[in-house]
């Protein structure tokens, strides 16, 4: 598709500033640590994010979605779908898929000194939506890339899914105050900051929920969903129980921590349970 990388940076910036502008405005928990240097390491990741998916992909998810429409490849080529039911199933499927790998990384011990990156922001707010180890983001772009190619979804639901990611995962990681009615009508729809927040908890069955980025129906589908935090959002704790210490969190130190052996513990034996019930050591 022609000017996909202007459209997409057009919404990436607007949506990171209109995040960014509410945060000020209307912030849902005191930042505890220095945004100067939080946001330095955020958006340093995304840089070297962007920089590596370059180097290692000739061709993004929609390249593939479009040789994949010229040549018919792909289930939905196959059975020769109308457009707009193709376009809904595609983006679904995507959601869905990006639902289990997150799931994934949480379930599988490599992937998780991966994915742990994400979790030792000792704040949420914007920038923390693209905070995401280089390796993760190229497994998750293969990832991406093979169902489009065994899916065949239309350009335009690529794009469209490719957009709505890349926006709630800066909406959903807000640090912004909603009203709690406004809050639970949005959940039927989408991924709401409240309802993300949860799975940043230093309890282990609070991180271990909450898996949708777009979508809020997969985690009640599968037995994923959680409420609310049992200390409540603004007295939860933040991160990983391991990692206090905001000196040990600097960009250099986030891309080689996977390496380190510091994994810590993210046990899937409490998915989707009320910490209340159950007991969970934080360190």
């Amino acid at each position: 598709m022609q000017n996909e990388n202007m459209v997409r940076l057009v919404f990436f910036f607007g949506i990171l500033l209109l995040v960014a502008c509410w945060e000020i405005v209307a912030a849902r928990r005191p930042l505890t640590v220095s945004k100067f240097g939080r946001w330095g390491n955020n958006f340093g990741i995304i840089a070297v994010d962007t920089l590596l998916v370059k180097l290692v992909f000739s061709i993004a998810a929609v390249g593939v979605s479009a040789a994949a429409e010229k040549n018919g490849w792909g289930l939905l080529n196959y059975v020769e779908a109308s457009h707009v039911p193709s376009i809904v199933v595609g983006v679904l499927v995507l959601d869905l898929a990006i639902y289990f790998q997150h799931l994934m990384f949480h379930a599988v011990p490599l992937f998780w000194q991966l994915h742990m990156i994400h979790h030792t922001d000792l704040d949420v707010d914007v920038t923390t939506g693209f905070r995401f180890h280089p390796i993760e983001i190229i497994i998750s772009m293969g990832i991406k890339i093979a169902i489009v190619a065994a899916l065949g979804p239309p350009v335009i639901a690529v794009l469209i899914f490719e957009i709505a990611l890349n926006g709630t995962s800066m909406f959903n990681h807000g640090n912004i105050q909603m009203p709690h009615a406004l809050d639970r009508l949005f959940r039927v729809f989408v991924v709401t900051p409240d309802m993300h927040r949860v799975r940043h908890s230093v309890i282990i069955s609070e991180t271990n929920s909450n898996f949708g980025f777009n979508l809020p129906w997969w985690d009640r589908l599968f037995g994923t969903y959680l409420a609310q935090p049992v200390a409540g959002h603004e007295k939860m704790t933040i991160g990983l129980s391991h990692f206090r210490k905001p000196e040990e969190l600097t960009l250099p130190k986030l891309l080689i921590l996977p390496f380190t052996g510091a994994t810590g513990k993210c046990s899937l034996n409490h998915i989707g349970q009320d910490p209340k019930t159950i007991k969970t050591k934080n360190k």
